[in-house]
């Protein structure tokens, strides 16, 4: 068989289940953030502390971080209003439950990061931007052991979160190429 055959073959027969386009938006519109919202949060991991270039991208990082806050929180209250597609094919009780695992641990991590990053900016009297419109309000006092607390959390949560994020792309990805079994397509708008 060519490589065009095998594709003609691995078409499914039925029409593919997809998530909708909000749950689609949503997935999306996150992945960028979270994933803008790691890089910049490394890159200033390894700068000097006050230095400026740190400060504006820490400002960023911070925006970036309390948008994706605000959007777990409709995603899973869309999620429970709409569930999941079914999958085309049967995935196997040990890779269901890995996957199960995987996103109840990433749904964690997306509520986790924000507002261990949160509490670290209030209680260490930092600023807490929504890019540069205005201050989010301070709901916890100023306290610099609270805020070192939450510092050490939010830098475990973020060596968590890059292994997660790592592992869901990489599962993605061989489904998508290897397994050819529409996981990923669920995710993905209609082809033409």
């Amino acid at each position: 068989m060519t490589t065009l055959d095998l594709d003609i073959v691995r078409q499914p027969a039925e029409p593919l289940p997809r998530y909708d386009l909000v749950q689609r938006g949503f997935h999306w519109s996150m992945a960028v953030i979270i994933i803008a919202a790691m890089l910049i949060g490394l890159y200033c991991a390894y700068q000097p502390p006050g230095q400026a270039t740190r400060r504006f991208l820490l400002e960023w990082h911070k925006s970036l971080g309390m948008t994706a806050l605000v959007l777990i929180v409709l995603r899973i209250a869309y999620r429970l209003a709409k569930a999941a597609p079914p999958y085309l094919d049967r995935l196997g009780r040990l890779n269901h439950a890995a996957a199960s695992a995987a996103h109840l641990g990433l749904y964690a991590l997306m509520l986790f990061m924000p507002l261990t990053g949160y509490w670290n900016s209030a209680a260490g009297g930092y600023s807490l931007p929504f890019f540069w419109l205005f201050q989010w309000p301070r709901i916890v006092p100023v306290d610099k052991a609270a805020s070192h607390v939450a510092e050490e959390l939010h830098l475990w949560g973020a060596w968590a979160i890059y292994g997660v994020v790592g592992l869901h792309i990489a599962a993605a990805l061989w489904h998508h190429f290897i397994k050819r079994d529409h996981v990923l397509d669920r995710m993905l708008p209609r082809s033409r």
